[in-house]
């Protein structure tokens, strides 16, 4: 794991770094790198690969399924692989060059063609490893010839014709062959001009089972740039692009033409549905000749399009638009912003604790300017971090922030806080052993130099363990940066938004060092204090691995533990000052809700904010309150697609909700959003699904990756025919009001659509 963050790292720098006179030879894309073929022979699916010189693909990465219900694929056959130990996935078999998979096959239909799904990854021998991909394929049947010799009927004739004309291209690795069954581009996207006043209506029909990619629009009046807006597209997953956004049907635009215009240049490219690309087009539209535009207005989004969330745009994807569309600067701004916010949520306020002990734990001497330093080492250990953990999880589907949810790791962090915490009651004191202190000695101010490295590894720490929120911003930002293979963007925007969260952060330490009194018994209380906000921190962290009764239990301790510092069980000295007295009743209150967390421990409760919940009966004639809550649990991708099946006969919308244990904002969802009744009102009738990606397991990863999920929390709808609504996609924590007036809206386009 660590030579992939260190290489990721380096492949982050090698963008961010100035380019040397003699490029490096250019990283073929993964549809030049790896191409195939695949057809049905009998009983078997049979997909050829031809690999270029200088790559090689993975034999444990491969995955094949039919998208045909009716059709089950068997175990994939392979030839004898390559041993090699992989310093991404550790020892395993890689193939080169040209070879071929045989997959047994049962029940497909005789002489139809078999739509598949499939999957694969590779690397290059350079040392770079090219994302995950996944393609849609359709493997033609081979054509037999008749008992005896005889010529074969003329479907099995055109079946055989586009089987060789397709092995001819793989053969050949040229694709300009297979091209002649497509329609022309002048067929497949038709083109119009006219003219509405001072602007020009650009429109494409484009024919069914054909799509043009958005971002490869463009406008442009003697080789200057042209404002141009299209309507949000469909994200897919293309073979030749990766995540990409494309539009189907139609396609329109108006731009207003400089003065003096007298032609546009006019981009674009499309595809075929089945993976056939077509060469970039340039239309030169003449504005003399143009007529005028029809009263009528040009079709926008449909029903359909807004049962498949084209009428409306997710915050991820609008977010995701501006990095790959907006002026650098803008965005980084803008996603300064967005961390600035976040900074104020749960998954980032507990990193606070963490920063103040590193400073308090300098003593009573600690300057403003030194606690500041602190700070600044602190949050860009987190920053950098989030921007590499980013960059993995997007180029090569691992979530590095789900793998140090482990409860061993977690169980692991909390004892370092719980160290910590002890050595602030002044149990002992934590520094470097004398034999390294020696060894330090030639090194100029080396407990500063220490301290640093402390602060840089809690911070890289706190950024994998503390706070593995998902949100619309880290979302796009991931989006951008798994859709291009390109890290630059979208690790520049990730860099903004850590930089955000830990702008606070520095602003605490900068204070803290003029706050913090210098000397005498006042020290000791903040140390305490400081001390109890570690054990809470530990506490907090366990609260995703343990039984909700154990956790009540933990924080009934600590309110104890509180209590006690705060004096409660001590009498008041008649001479006692107010501060005294104050500190009195606060620890009196600490103890008493610590005694009522105990009982909700007792009594079956699971929110610390309502211990007592459980002692309280459902009220008369009324549901039961969990009830209106309960979810439909799955594990794979098959179990998904049965429900949908299930929930399209009955005409009912499905919501599908991913959890996770270690998931701050997924318990934070449970407790306070799905509970509200105007949730639970906005929710009657609809399909509701969870699937639980705690383990983080093969099935969780496929489940999420089918969904470009980066982690929860994440709530996805899909309309009655199964298909997800994509604009109303929510990532991340939604409060009661928001949530259920989205579904409200997820449920009006989804009956729309009807």
């Amino acid at each position: 794991m660590l030579r992939t963050i260190l290489l990721t790292l380096a492949l982050l720098a090698s963008q961010l770094a100035p380019q040397p006179a003699l490029a490096e030879p250019e990283l073929l894309r993964a549809e030049q790198a790896f191409r195939y073929t695949a057809e049905t022979d009998g009983d078997a699916l049979v997909v050829r690969w031809r690999v270029a010189d200088g790559y090689y693909l993975y034999q444990d990465r491969f995955g094949f399924r039919s998208l045909d219900p009716a059709v089950e694929l068997g175990e994939a056959r392979f030839p004898e692989g390559i041993l090699y130990e992989d310093e991404f996935f550790g020892e395993g078999y890689i193939h080169r060059g040209a070879f071929e998979v045989r997959i047994p096959v049962a029940g497909a239909a005789a002489g139809e063609a078999l739509p598949l799904e499939i999957k694969s990854q590779g690397c290059a021998d350079i040392g770079i490893c090219l994302p995950p991909q996944t393609w849609q394929a359709e493997a033609i049947p081979v054509a037999t010839l008749g008992a005896g010799g005889g010529a074969p009927g003329a479907a099995n004739s055109a079946s055989e014709e586009k089987a060789s004309r397709s092995l001819l291209s793989f053969l050949t690795g040229d694709r300009g062959q297979a091209q002649q069954e497509f329609l022309p581009p002048g067929e497949a996207f038709k083109t119009r001009a006219s003219r509405a006043g001072e602007e020009v209506i650009l429109e494409w029909d484009i024919a069914p089972g054909y799509y043009l990619y958005r971002k490869e629009f463009s406008v442009r009046a003697d080789g200057e740039p042209v404002a141009a807006a299209f309507r949000q597209g469909s994200l897919i997953r293309d073979e030749f692009f990766g995540d990409v956004e494309v539009l189907y049907d139609e396609a329109s635009t108006r731009v207003q033409p400089p003065p003096g215009t007298e032609a546009l240049q006019v981009g674009y490219q499309g595809c075929a549905t089945d993976g056939i690309c077509y060469p970039p087009e340039t239309w030169t539209v003449t504005l003399a000749a143009l007529p005028a535009a029809s009263p009528a207005p040009a079709a926008g989004n449909g029903a359909g399009d807004a049962a498949a969330g084209g009428g409306a745009v997710s915050e991820s994807d609008r977010l995701a638009s501006l990095i790959s569309e907006g002026a650098l600067p803008a965005v980084l701004a803008v996603f300064f912003g967005f961390g600035l916010l976040l900074a104020f949520t749960p998954c980032v306020l507990p990193m606070v604790p963490i920063l103040s002990g590193l400073i308090v734990g300098q003593g009573p001497d600690v300057t403003a300017r030194r606690a500041f330093t602190l700070s600044v080492v602190f949050v860009l250990a987190m920053a950098f971090t989030y921007t590499i953990a980013g960059v993995v999880v997007a180029m090569l589907g691992h979530n590095l922030q789900a793998t140090f949810q482990h409860p061993a790791v977690l169980i692991a962090f909390s004892l370092v806080f719980v160290v910590l915490a002890l050595a602030m009651f002044g149990f002992y004191e934590l520094q470097v052993p004398a034999g390294l202190q020696t060894r330090l000695a030639a090194l100029s101010n080396r407990q500063q130099s220490g301290t640093w490295i402390g602060a840089g590894v809690m911070g890289v720490f706190s950024a994998l363990i503390v706070g593995p929120c998902v949100a619309a911003p880290l979302a796009a930002a991931l989006i951008v940066i798994g859709a291009t293979g390109d890290p630059l963007r979208g690790g520049a925007a990730l860099f903004a938004l850590s930089m955000g969260m830990g702008a606070p952060l520095l602003v605490f330490g900068a204070s803290a060092g003029k706050l913090l009194p210098r000397a005498g018994p006042w020290m000791e209380s903040i140390k305490n204090l400081f001390g109890l906000l570690l054990l809470a921190v530990a506490v907090w962290m366990l609260e995703r691995i343990v039984p909700p009764a154990v956790t009540l239990a933990l924080w009934a301790g600590l309110l104890f533990l509180a209590a006690v510092f705060l004096g409660a069980l001590e009498p008041v000295a008649a001479g006692s000052g107010p501060a005294r007295r104050i500190a009195k009743a606060l620890g009196l209150a600490s103890l008493l809700y610590g005694a009522v967390l105990l009982v909700g421990a007792a009594a079956g409760g699971s929110n610390p904010w309502q211990p007592l919940a459980g002692l309280r009966g459902a009220p008369a004639g009324g549901p039961e309150p969990a009830a209106a809550v309960q979810f439909r649990k799955l594990k794979s991708v098959a179990d998904l697609e049965r429900e949908l099946e299930a929930a399209g006969a009955a005409g009912k919308v499905t919501m599908l909700d991913f959890y996770a244990d270690w998931c701050v904002d997924c318990k934070r969802m449970e407790r306070d959003t799905f509970p509200a009744p105007a949730v639970r009102a906005a929710l009657d009738g609809v399909v509701m699904l969870k699937a639980d990606v705690t383990a983080n397991d093969t099935e969780d990863r496929a489940l999420m990756n089918r969904f470009d999920i980066f982690g929860p929390p994440a709530t996805l709808f899909f309309g009655p025919a199964g298909d997800e609504m994509r604009g109303y996609r929510l990532l991340g924590f939604a409060p009661p009001e928001r949530f259920a007036a989205h579904v409200r809206d997820a449920r009006a386009a989804a009956g729309a659509a009807q």
